[in-house]
């Protein structure tokens, strides 16, 4: 049986089943290179308050140093029978320096390092996550540049409504990523990685001793060093997973997003609507149909979103009901959390590609927009703000114009002077000619800004 951090007040063995069923290891591995963080910043505290000595101090330092190299290159591989990282790593600092290695975990438990690891993980991630979405909107702004002036479909209900600009309807992805980004930031910004949290109640160290040995951990991480603080509250601190369902929350935002684009781009790709020809690269082929072209990553995307959605649900359920302080189902916050930044990282990556590699069938495109029902409102407005006429009275003459030219199979633009008079005495082909079209339609909107999403810094 593996040697645990606990232990004294039992006399028998842990049942081998429950011992395997308890065990965290297999997930929990990924967050070794910030329990050796927690254990230097703990060292140095202990260090700081006279419970080890200089020597003491730096020979554990300096063998924390050593697995955190480990790790770094790729070297450290956790024991399959060990508890959890946290024991993993306290084995084989012991290993390494002997019984020495039993007083670092002076003063402190799992609880407060668990939260401090997950907290410093997010943080992590988030600065990950935040790069990729960064990547995401260059690839939205090149498409963007490069089809510029293209007119467009734009629809409501799934049915044709009016003609919008190919960039604007990319600008709307981009302003929803934007949105992403400032979520995530905001989530940076507010999530604080405390130490010494102890079990539920705090530790015997001074706040001044953990200072000092944040200051002193500076040198290994700069960036999130910043952010760490002593512990202000410890029976929140070990029992708070809020930041976990903050985050993944945020992700659960995101991937809704790359779901409603995978799904419109599988849409616009079909021979139905053919507007779009998705990159190959992206797709896959029928193991029994040639001709197939099968959108597979983003149906793969829109599919995983289940399974994003779910991991947010996981721990809100979790959570639900917990008392204070920390309690044993916590440790089941790793892999939903695990799981769900994994997926949209690797999800954003791939559309970065994606996104940038995507063509317009710009011949079919011009066909739908031959389509004279999706200038109706262009139409109705056009009364309105040239002959004064109330809208109600405008929607009614271009719906009678619509119904006519449906039941007589006769396009608007066929029309004679002498038939669209019969609705309007101010209307003719001279108007008609002005209206349907494209352009017309797009440079009488004057309320739209057509702001750019800026990359973020």
């Amino acid at each position: 049986m593996a040697k645990k951090l606990w232990g004294g007040r039992f006399t028998k063995d842990m049942d081998k089943d429950f011992e395997q069923f308890s065990k965290s290891i297999q997930y929990d591995y990924k967050l070794a290179r910030i329990d050796v963080f927690h254990s230097i910043i703990h060292t140095f505290a202990l260090g700081g308050s006279k419970i080890l000595n200089k020597p003491e101090t730096d020979k554990i330092i300096t063998a924390l140093n050593s697995i955190l190299k480990d790790i770094d290159t790729g070297k450290f591989k956790p024991d399959s029978d060990s508890e959890d990282i946290h024991t993993d790593i306290h084995n084989k600092l012991e290993r390494k320096i002997g019984k020495l290695a039993s007083k670092v975990h002076s003063l402190r438990s799992r609880n407060d390092q668990v939260v401090f690891n997950e907290k410093f993980y997010c943080l992590e991630e988030v600065n990950n996550i935040e790069g990729l979405l960064n990547d995401l909107l260059r690839s939205f702004l090149a498409l963007i540049k490069k089809h510029k002036n293209q007119p467009f479909v734009g629809y409501t209900h799934t049915q044709r409504a009016q003609v919008i600009l190919f960039s604007d309807y990319l600008v709307a992805f981009g302003h929803m990523f934007s949105r992403d980004f400032n979520r995530l930031r905001h989530f940076y910004d507010s999530v604080i990685p405390y130490i010494g949290a102890g079990a539920l109640a705090g530790s015997s160290l001074h706040r001044k001793d953990y200072y000092k040995a944040i200051d002193d951990f500076f040198r290994y991480d700069r960036i999130s060093a910043k952010k760490i603080k002593s512990v202000e509250n410890s029976l929140d601190n070990v029992s708070d997973r809020d930041f976990i369902i903050e985050l993944l929350s945020i992700i659960s935002i995101i991937q809704m997003h790359l779901s409603r684009l995978s799904e419109d781009f599988i849409l616009y790709s079909t021979k139905e609507f053919n507007f779009l020809d998705l990159p190959e690269e992206f797709c896959t082929g029928s193991s029994l149909m040639p001709h197939k072209k099968n959108p597979d990553f983003l149906e793969l995307v829109r599919g995983y979103t289940g399974i994003v959605n779910a991991n947010l649900v996981a721990i809100l359920t979790t959570m639900k009901g917990l008392p204070l302080a920390y309690n044993r189902d916590m440790q089941l916050d790793k892999e939903p959390l695990f799981s769900s930044v994994k997926i949209i990282k690797d999800e954003l990556k791939i559309m970065a590609k994606f996104i940038k590699a995507v063509k317009l069938n710009k011949k079919v495109i011009e066909a739908a927009l031959e389509d004279e029902g999706l200038y109706a409102t262009e139409l109705a407005e056009w009364l309105v703000v040239e002959e004064k006429v109330a809208f109600k009275q405008a929607h009614d003459i271009i719906g009678k114009i619509i119904r006519f030219s449906e039941d007589k199979q006769l396009k608007i633009k066929q029309m004679t002077d002498t038939q669209l008079k019969r609705f309007h005495s101010k209307l003719n082909q001279k108007v008609i000619t002005t209206v349907m079209n494209a352009k017309y339609a797009i440079t009488s909107k004057k309320s739209i800004s057509r702001k750019v999403p800026k990359i973020n810094a």
